[in-house]
């Protein structure tokens, strides 16, 4: 059952074109990675959907109403967790989540408690007082304390620590578990990964992938830190081998996926000493379908 859907979705200011006939479709219970570099049309969609924004062209649907039309009624199934939060100056945190979770309506009051100790967040002091990512808190155990259908996540970890990324990732996974549907906007490939049934990819307000990961294959890449006993011959020449960076004994390279494998039997000739790998952030990973060019709008 299709939760959330654009059609051809298309944004004009003045005469730059924002978002260029975007096609999205979240279903029931279904995580949807929505992904791409800072500038490449995911708030923009994000603020038509909520019903801040009015579309040029095309469709937005939320459980098949029309997100402007019908913004009041959506809102009522919605949970919506902004990447800058902005508080009350005088209101506490806990004030606030309180206000948030009211405004919408159900909740789960236990949940919140559950939260609040997860996110090892202080709901006593001012929100002046707050860090950029307390801020965040606030909006996340606020949104996670909620009964809604549909959550819509943009930038949701902005300013928090790997250990509180993790509270969110489990928060996430707990969702899904319960059958609702997450659109998760992001530039952090590990957190898409971790969480994403499907994704899609946006760049300059075209949609150029959408697929499960699996199915993404093909443009992932991952980077390798190697130090060997001896120097690694031909290393370069290798299938699926980029941007190599060599100090003495030590590599630094990126490997398509695909080719991971005879890469690895490749230079375990040399006496591997070390041997680190790292997912690419999103930008490294799509740098090159970026600029190719040779992405149209799906």
């Amino acid at each position: 059952m299709t939760v959330l859907s654009t059609r051809h979705l298309t944004k004009t200011f003045g005469k730059f074109t924002a978002l260029d006939e975007v096609n999205i479709e979240v279903n029931k219970g279904e995580v949807y990675g929505f992904i791409g570099p800072n500038g490449a049309g995911k708030s923009t969609t994000i603020r038509i959907l909520l019903g801040v924004l009015k579309a040029t062209a095309g469709e937005a649907k939320i459980f098949g109403m029309d997100a402007w039309k019908n913004a009041v009624e959506i809102h009522k199934r919605i949970a919506y967790v902004p990447g800058d939060v902005n508080l009350w100056p005088n209101l506490t945190g806990g004030e606030v989540i309180d206000l948030f979770v009211k405004l919408r309506g159900s909740h789960h009051k236990s949940r919140r408690e559950e939260l609040i100790e997860k996110f090892d967040f202080d709901p006593t002091k001012k929100c002046r007082t707050y860090s950029k990512g307390n801020r965040q808190k606030v909006a996340l155990i606020a949104a996670f304390s909620s009964d809604a259908d549909l959550y819509i996540l943009d930038e949701p970890t902005s300013g928090l620590d790997p250990l509180m990324e993790r509270v969110f990732q489990e928060s996430v996974v707990d969702l899904k578990r319960e059958g609702k549907s997450v659109l998760l906007s992001s530039h952090i490939l590990s957190e898409v990964e971790k969480l994403c049934d499907r994704v899609g990819i946006i760049r300059q307000g075209q949609m150029i992938e959408t697929g499960t990961l699996k199915e993404l294959r093909h443009l992932t890449r991952t980077n390798l830190l190697v130090e060997t006993k001896q120097p690694i011959v031909s290393l370069r020449d290798l299938n699926g081998v980029h941007d190599v960076k060599e100090t003495e004994k030590q590599y630094s390279f990126q490997v398509d996926s695909e080719e991971l494998d005879g890469v690895i039997k490749h230079i375990s000739q040399y006496g591997i000493v070390k041997l680190e790998s790292a997912p690419p952030a999103l930008e490294d990973l799509f740098m090159r379908h970026y600029e190719s060019g040779d992405g149209g709008a799906s």
